[in-house]
């Protein structure tokens, strides 16, 4: 697929050459400020439950708590970025991240080196975990802002008046990148907790966040300044957010200087006065962001790729609490959640080439029903007797789902790019990570209600419900677009042929 780009393309001239090795410090600003992120996701429940090893009660809140930041404050962050220049964003997001990561991996070392605190300072050790806790929230938050800023704007504005094929590769590329650094810094974090020990791996994580800060923002506004057009969407996007936000002024003004001043005033001003309270309810950052969101074509895209998040069948927390409790060895885990993530990262590879051949909207049908289908041996394996051979087939199950759910990922954001005017797009984007956690944060509900290992097949009918769902979801919208989900009329010949 890059050769068939590099076709396309004219020859380039010296300031032609410029951008395009920006884009590649665009890739590395993106891999380190996402090792960072994924190494503190991995660790960060291996801490806790070192840190109170009776129970997963603190892993389990930890996790609810970063799903709650993203469900409640995804719409806000969206229209926080929309209203931000990019360069304020990218200060913002970078400094957040990366100290929050480093105040937290600060607290997780105090606790291991005074682990008799929750006996004999209980009240300090309390302290510590919420302050992990509140930076965590912090952390991710500004991970999506970052999220947003690049996936949502920039990787746009940069593929403007080039080939259709660049978008297609620079989003394969960027979520390549997340699922290498998902797939590996797990590995390299699990080798120095192995062989070294949780403190080192704590320390490890500071340090890294310390230094990578400042090679991130280089990196960044290198490609900011480099390529005028992002600076000039910047400029745009603020200007048009600063006019709407001045005509809505206006308007209110001129309403208020056309009440007439009659014996009815009093009635108008209550019935002005109630307008008022019900416009500001509808201005509300959080409520119009829902508002611009559901009117949106892709809202049901959006919410069929939220309810995969609704989900226990993949290498998270339960799934893993499981396979343990059931005996599979760690390392069996781990190598299940490698070949999870190999799989990932294929299916970054497989998109682009099936996207050109037969469109956005179709990959995304073929993906989703390509997921429901692998998820089948999971159902199937609820009945086999033994323990080992159910939990082999469910890792199995699992992790050849992930080249559809990947794949399907992939579809809704190239069509959220391409049907979500330039206007909506950050908050667009706010919303459907806001969306997406807040099915993480359900999924976390409905396994402290059935928290028995005993009981998982209950959470994994409800999982592949959620896929079904989402999977039907699509049709409607599939069919609402096109018409059509199958060439039927292609098959029929192809019978008759025969």
């Amino acid at each position: 697929m890059e050769e068939s780009v590099k076709l396309r393309v004219p020859p380039l001239t010296g300031q032609q050459e410029q951008p395009l090795a920006l884009i590649n410090y665009l890739y590395i600003g993106h891999f380190l400020a996402r090792w960072g992120t994924r190494m503190w996701e991995f660790s960060v429940g291996l801490y806790m439950i070192n840190i109170w090893p009776e129970s997963l009660l603190y892993a389990a809140i930890y996790g609810a708590v970063e799903s709650a930041s993203i469900a409640v404050c995804g719409p806000m962050i969206g229209r926080w970025v929309d209203k931000l220049s990019s360069l304020k964003v990218l200060q913002l997001w970078l400094v957040t991240q990366n100290l929050s990561f480093v105040i937290a991996g600060a607290s997780v070392v105090a606790l291991l080196i005074h682990s008799s605190l929750k006996f004999t300072h209980f009240s300090i050790f309390m302290l510590l975990v919420l302050l992990i806790n509140v930076c965590g929230g912090i952390g991710v938050l500004s991970t999506l802002a970052g999220t947003i800023l690049i996936e949502r704007e920039w990787l746009l504005v940069i593929s403007e008046d080039q080939p259709p094929e660049l978008l297609t590769k620079m989003n394969s590329v960027t979520r390549r990148i997340d699922l290498c650094c998902k797939l590996l810094a797990p590995v390299i974090t699990g080798f120095i907790i192995s062989f070294v020990s949780l403190k080192a791996s704590a320390i490890t994580l500071a340090l890294w966040n310390t230094v990578s800060v400042w090679v991130e923002y280089w990196l960044f506004t290198s490609v900011y300044e480099g390529i005028p057009a992002l600076g000039q969407s910047s400029q745009k996007r603020i200007a048009r957010f600063l006019q709407c936000d001045q005509e809505m002024n206006n308007l209110t003004s001129e309403e208020d200087s056309l009440l007439p001043v009659t014996d009815c005033s009093s009635e108008l001003a209550d019935s002005k006065w109630n307008k008022k309270i019900s416009q500001k309810i509808s201005e509300n950052p959080y409520i119009a962001a829902w508002r611009v969101y559901l009117q949106q074509e892709v809202a049901l895209p959006g919410l069929a790729l939220a309810l995969l998040f609704f989900t226990v069948l993949s290498f998270g927390t339960l799934m893993t609490a499981t396979l343990e409790w059931e005996g599979i060895p760690a390392y069996v885990i781990g190598l299940g959640r490698g070949i999870n993530a190999v799989i990932g990262i294929a299916a970054t590879v497989v998109y682009p080439m099936l996207q050109s051949r037969i469109s956005t909207i179709r990959t995304g049908l073929w993906s989703i029903w390509s997921q429901w289908t692998c998820l089948l041996p999971c159902i199937a394996a609820i009945w086999i007797q033994s323990g080992f051979l159910s939990s082999y087939i469910l890792m199995g199950s699992v992790a050849t789902s992930r080249l559809g759910l990947w794949m399907f990922d992939l579809s809704v954001l190239q069509h959220m790019q391409d049907l979500v005017t330039e206007s909506d797009r950050l908050i667009v984007g706010g919303v459907q990570n806001s969306l997406q956690s807040l099915m993480e944060l359900l999924a976390y509900v409905m396994g402290i209600i059935i928290s028995d290992p005993r009981d998982f097949w209950k959470l994994a009918v409800i999982s592949f419900q959620a896929v079904t769902l989402a999977a039907f979801l699509y049709c409607i919208h599939s069919y609402h677009v096109r018409k059509h989900l199958f060439h039927f009329d292609r098959m029929l010949y192809g019978l008759n042929v025969f």
